[in-house]
């Protein structure tokens, strides 16, 4: 199959799904599984071939089945667009939930950025290795749980030291924010290139997704930017709609990359909770909100971005997102690192 990527052949959906058996199963070396991925991100990769790898990804991971009623949504970004922003969609998902949303959020350590979503859950003393069942249950307590990628697709163990090697962008880093563990039909994804706003709705589609929006922004963010103009695509009631979102006509105010970069890990950690206690810089609360916007429509709560990133606001600003970390941190980590964060 090497052989033909080289050739620059496209592979059949079966074909990928074969190859994707051997290496999750661990039947090939780590020479192999890179230049099968480099050979495959050369020649880009078809619908066919990406649905391959996604259905083999899935059935070797462990699953979470949810017990609450109502949409549950994913929101996260295919990530390496080494901005160095704070974790937005960590953020968002918070105060997607504490306005009424529930948020399966899947996502791992950082790969190009200072920290991912696991780096922040992990900061707080959540267990990344908790176990399915209890995960469900955190998720229908709080309307929010975390899903440790590491812990969910261990099979993905065998392509690591390939994609370390690399060092460059593989299928694998699209796929991650599509296999969601809790079978999640509504989705928010942050993109890092145009030509996936249109296509990851339509590979989902045939997936059974029902709500989708892709969104990447003109200042190279795979997130809602309030910096610039946002490309936007939207799956519901099974029609496309590409949009381009302006946060200036939705009333925020135009902000610059570097008011929401971080430089450390501490920094990260630091905005999140600043953002969810309504104590950061307007730059990082308003890309927050102009975020959650996008997972409320997707959770079917707001019709519109001008609703919902009133709603967003407001979920902020009345200590309700920061009542929800509160309860969450009491209620799965340790309160005494939120504490020490607060009182500085």
């Amino acid at each position: 199959m090497i052989l033909k990527l080289q050739e620059k052949t496209d592979l059949t959906y079966d074909q990928m799904n074969q190859v994707m058996t051997d290496i999750l199963s661990g039947k090939t070396n780590d020479s192999q599984n890179a230049d099968f991925l480099s050979y495959l991100a050369d020649k880009g990769e078809t619908d066919d071939e990406l649905l391959g790898m996604l259905d083999k990804m899935q059935d070797f991971s462990l699953k979470v089945e949810p017990k609450n009623n109502g949409t549950i949504i994913d929101m996260c970004g295919t990530g390496g667009d080494k901005l160095r922003t704070f974790n937005i969609s960590t953020t968002a998902s918070f105060v997607v939930a504490a306005a009424g949303g529930i948020v399966a959020k899947h996502g791992n350590r950082s790969s190009s950025g200072i920290a991912g979503s696991a780096d922040v859950f992990e900061y707080f003393g959540y267990d990344l290795n908790l176990e399915p069942a209890k995960i469900a249950d955190i998720l229908q307590k709080h309307n929010l749980c975390f899903m440790f990628a590491q812990k969910f697709h261990p099979a993905m163990r065998h392509v690591s030291a390939a994609r370390k090697n690399l060092g460059q962008r593989t299928a694998f880093n699209l796929l991650g924010p599509l296999s969601n563990p809790a079978g999640v039909k509504n989705q928010l994804v942050g993109v890092l290139s145009a030509e996936y706003l249109d296509r990851l709705p339509l590979l989902l589609k045939k997936r059974g997704a029902e709500n989708i929006m892709t969104v990447r922004s003109d200042d190279g963010m795979d997130e809602f930017s309030t910096s610039s103009v946002n490309r936007v695509c939207i799956l519901k009631n099974n029609k496309v709609l590409m949009n381009a979102i302006d946060p200036e006509v939705l009333g925020l105010r135009k902000s610059s990359l570097q008011d929401i970069q971080v430089n450390s890990k501490e920094d990260a950690i630091k905005s999140f909770v600043g953002v969810l206690n309504n104590t950061s810089n307007q730059s990082m609360i308003e890309t927050t909100a102009l975020n959650a916007a996008g997972g409320l429509i997707v959770a079917n709560i707001c019709k519109n971005f001008e609703e919902a990133v009133q709603i967003a606001l407001d979920t902020i600003k009345s200590g309700k997102a920061f009542s929800l970390l509160k309860n969450f941190v009491q209620d799965t980590g340790d309160i005494s690192k939120l504490k020490e964060i607060i009182d500085g």
